[in-house]
C-alpha cells in the first residue's frame, strides 16, 4: 500500500470515528432522558464523568454518587416507579458541537418534564440544558449539565414564568455560522490506523442505516398521527407485529392494520386529534448490518374537541426493523404505555388506568448506543460490486455527516426564533435562502429576512415577559448523494409559557400546548457550513384557547365568518413571494388561499417524500421548496445544488416510482 493510499484511509478512519462521537454525545443524553422516565437514578448518574458535575438553577452538585442522591431527593413520590407516579421527561432538539481534537462535546437540549405522584399532585416544569461533555475510558459521558429553569407550576392551574419573572435569555455555546459545524475540521495529520476499508465501509455503512431508520421511524410517527393506516402497513415487512402491553400481538400486515384502527378508522374527522409525538430516539443497528431497534419515549396528545374530551398518554417503544431486498422496514412496533389521564382531570392521581403492578412492570430494555461496529465487523463486498473506493466510501460518510449537519442548523433556527435574535437567526440562511413569515409570505435573502423579522416583532430584547417556544423536532431529512443539500420535515412542538398561568398582554401567549409543521424546509452545504436554504411553517394543526381546557375546548369557526385579519407585513414590509400566490399549496392556510381552516377543523397535511418503503405518493406531496413553482430560481438546483431523493432508496440509490 502506498503512503497515500495509507494518508487516505488514516484520514477516513478519523472521520468516522468523529461522526460516531457526535452521535454517541446525543445518545447519552437521550438514554438519560429514558432512564429518568423510570426513576433509574443509578444509571442516569453513571452517565456523568468521575467529577461530573450537575448544576439545576442555583444548585450545584459533584460527582456520580452526589448526582444519583440529588437526583432521586429531587423527584421524591414522583419518581416513576411507584404506582400511578409519573416522571417522564423529554430532552429534544439538540445542537451539538464536536471539539477540534474530538475529545470534548457541548450541547444545547429543549426539555419539558411530566410529573405526578400518584397521590394527587402533578407538576410540569420546563428548561434549557446547556452540557458538556467528555471522553473517559473510551465512552463519552456528561462532564457537567447546566440547567436552566424557564417555566414550572401545577397541573390545574398551568405552568408560568419561574419565579413570575421576566426570563433572560440562556447564554449560548455556538455562534451562528458553528451551529452548521457540528464536527469542525481536525488539526494535523490523522494518526495511523489499523482500520481497513472493509472495516471502515461496514462503519459508515451502519451510519447511513441509522439516518434511513431513523426516517422511517419518524415517518411512521406522522402516518400515525394522521391515521394513514395505508401508509403505516405498507411500512412493515410481511410478517411484521404489532405489540401493546396489556392488549396482545397483532401479527402480518392483517394485524398491523387492526392494530391501528383501534385508535379510529383511517383517516381525521373534525375535531380528531390523534398527536403521538416521538422524542430522544435512540437507533443500534444490530451486528450484521440485517436488523436495528430504535428505542424513545411517546406523548400521546389525543382527544374530540367535539365531544369536549381530551387525553394524555404517556408510552415507551422499542421497535425492530428488518433490511429486506436493501429497504429496511419495520418488524416489530412493541409499545408500553405507562398512563393515560384525562385532561381535565390530569395525572395527579395516577390516570385512568394505573398499572396496579407499576413497580415489578417490565420496562423494555435499554439500547447499546455506543459508538462504531463491533470488532472484526465489515462490509462484505457482494458479486459484482466494485473494490471499495475511499473517496465513494467519504462521499457516504459525508451524507451521515449531513445528517447532523441538517439536524443542528434546524434547531439553532428554533433557538434563534424563540430569543428573538434576528440577525443570528437570519445568518444561519444560504445567501440566498428564503423564508417563510407566518400568514404572510415568503422573502429572499437575509437583509430581507431579518426585515421582515424586524418589522413583526421589533428588536431583541435581552429579557422577555413571555416566549412561545419552538421545538423543531422528529425529523425526517433525506440527504443529497453527493452530502451537499437535504430536504428536512421536522414538527412545532409549542408551549408557551408568560409570567402568570394563562395570561399576557397577548393571547398569542396563553398557556398550553400547540402544533404545527415544517414540512417543505431545505439545506445546503454553503462554504463549509450548513444553512437553512428555505424554511416553511403549517399552523396551527390544533392549538390550545387556553390551559384549562386545552386543545378540546376549541370552538369551530362559525359557518361564514371572516377569517383572521391578514399580517401586518403585507402593507408595511410585503414578502417577495405572498401566500396568496401559491395556489393550493396555501389552501386552508392563514393568510393563503381558499377557506381558512382551523382547529378544531382539520388541516392539510403536506409531505416532501413518498412512503419510504411502498414509493406510495401521498395525497398532498410537494418534493421542492414551497415558492419553487412561483419563483424557479429560488430552486436550489438552480444554484448548483443536488435535487435530494424524495421516496425509497436503496444503499443511497433513490428507486423510481
Amino acid at each position: 500500500m502506498s503512503t497515500q493510499e495509507q494518508r487516505a484511509i488514516d484520514e477516513l478512519a478519523r472521520d468516522v470515528a468523529r461522526v460516531e462521537s457526535l452521535r454517541a454525545v446525543k445518545n447519552v443524553q437521550r438514554g438519560y432522558a429514558q432512564h429518568s422516565q423510570f426513576g433509574q437514578w443509578h444509571a442516569m448518574a453513571a452517565l456523568f464523568a468521575d467529577d461530573g458535575t450537575l448544576r439545576w438553577g442555583e444548585e450545584t452538585v459533584t460527582g456520580r454518587e452526589a448526582i444519583r442522591a440529588w437526583l432521586e431527593a429531587r423527584a421524591g413520590d414522583m419518581n416513576g416507579r411507584a404506582p400511578g407516579s409519573l416522571h417522564t421527561e423529554i430532552i429534544d432538539e439538540p445542537l451539538a458541537n464536536l471539539s477540534v481534537d474530538a475529545r470534548t462535546a457541548q450541547a444545547r437540549w429543549m426539555a419539558m418534564r411530566f410529573l405526578g405522584d400518584g397521590s394527587g399532585t402533578a407538576r410540569i416544569e420546563g428548561g434549557i440544558y446547556e452540557n458538556d461533555y467528555v471522553v473517559q475510558d473510551g465512552r463519552w459521558l456528561i462532564a457537567s449539565m447546566r440547567y436552566h429553569p424557564q417555566f414550572e407550576g401545577g397541573y390545574h392551574d398551568g405552568w408560568a414564568n419561574v419565579g413570575g419573572q421576566d426570563l433572560p435569555i440562556v447564554p449560548k455555546h455556538f455562534t451562528s455560522d458553528e451551529t452548521g459545524v457540528p464536527i469542525p475540521a481536525p488539526v494535523g495529520a490523522a494518526p495511523r490506523s489499523g482500520a481497513t476499508l472493509e472495516e471502515l465501509a461496514g462503519r459508515i455503512r451502519r451510519l447511513n442505516d441509522e439516518d434511513a431508520i431513523r426516517n422511517l421511524q419518524n415517518a411512521y410517527g406522522y402516518y400515525v398521527d394522521r391515521r394513514m393506516w395505508s401508509d403505516v402497513v405498507d411500512l412493515f415487512a410481511e410478517d411484521g407485529t404489532v405489540t401493546v402491553a396489556g392488549v396482545g400481538d397483532h401479527p402480518g400486515r392483517a394485524g398491523v392494520r387492526r392494530a391501528m384502527e383501534r385508535m379510529g378508522p383511517e383517516g381525521l374527522a373534525h375535531g380528531l386529534l390523534n398527536e403521538r409525538l416521538i422524542f430522544d430516539l435512540v437507533v443500534e443497528v444490530l451486528p450484521g448490518g440485517r436488523e436495528a431497534l430504535s428505542r424513545g419515549i411517546e406523548l400521546g396528545l389525543l382527544g374530540d374537541a367535539t365531544k369536549r374530551v381530551g387525553f394524555w398518554e404517556f408510552s415507551v417503544f422499542r421497535n425492530r426493523f428488518v433490511k429486506e431486498g436493501g429497504l429496511w422496514k419495520l418488524q416489530e412496533v412493541s409499545l408500553t404505555p405507562l398512563l393515560r389521564a384525562d385532561y381535565a382531570e390530569g395525572w395527579g392521581n395516577g390516570g385512568l388506568a394505573p398499572l396496579p403492578e407499576q413497580p415489578a412492570a417490565p420496562i423494555p430494555a435499554f439500547l447499546d448506543a455506543a459508538p462504531g461496529a463491533p470488532s472484526g465487523e465489515t462490509s462484505p463486498s457482494r458479486p459484482g460490486e466494485a473494490p471499495l473506493d475511499p473517496a465513494d466510501l467519504a462521499r457516504r460518510l459525508a451524507r451521515s455527516q449531513a445528517y447532523d449537519g441538517v439536524e443542528n442548523v434546524s434547531s439553532a433556527y428554533g433557538y434563534y426564533l424563540d430569543d428573538f435574535q434576528w440577525s443570528d437567526m437570519a445568518a444561519i440562511f444560504a445567501v440566498d435562502g428564503h423564508k417563510q413569515s407566518p400568514f404572510a409570505g415568503y422573502f429572499v435573502g437575509r437583509d430581507r429576512i431579518i426585515g421582515a423579522a424586524g418589522a413583526s416583532w421589533g428588536p431583541s430584547p435581552a429579557r422577555r415577559a413571555a416566549i412561545s417556544f419552538h421545538w423543531r423536532t422528529q425529523p425526517v431529512i433525506h440527504v443529497s448523494q453527493d452530502g451537499r443539500s437535504a430536504n428536512l420535515r421536522t414538527r412545532l412542538f409549542q408551549p408557551r409559557t408568560s409570567k402568570e398561568p394563562d395570561s399576557s398582554s397577548t393571547a398569542f401567549y396563553m398557556g398550553g400546548l400547540h402544533s404545527g409543521m415544517y414540512p417543505n424546509d431545505q439545506a445546503v452545504l454553503e462554504d463549509g457550513i450548513w444553512r437553512l436554504w428555505s424554511l416553511t411553517i403549517d399552523e396551527h394543526y390544533f392549538a390550545s384557547p387556553d390551559w384549562k381546557g386545552g386543545w378540546a375546548s376549541a370552538v369551530a369557526r362559525p359557518e361564514g365568518a371572516p377569517p383572521p385579519p391578514p399580517s401586518r407585513l403585507l402593507s408595511t414590509y410585503p414578502p417577495d413571494i405572498p401566500l396568496t400566490d401559491l395556489g393550493r399549496r396555501q389552501e386552508g392556510f392563514r393568510g393563503g388561499t381558499g377557506t381558512f381552516v382551523e382547529w378544531p377543523a382539520i388541516l392539510p397535511m403536506w409531505f416532501h417524500y413518498r412512503n419510504p418503503v411502498s414509493g406510495r405518493t401521498p395525497e398532498r406531496f410537494w418534493p421542492d421548496c414551497v415558492p419553487c413553482e412561483k419563483m424557479p430560481e429560488t430552486r436550489m438546483t438552480a444554484h448548483g445544488y443536488q435535487k435530494p431523493p424524495n421516496g425509497p432508496e436503496i444503499d443511497g440509490v433513490e428507486l423510481t416510482s
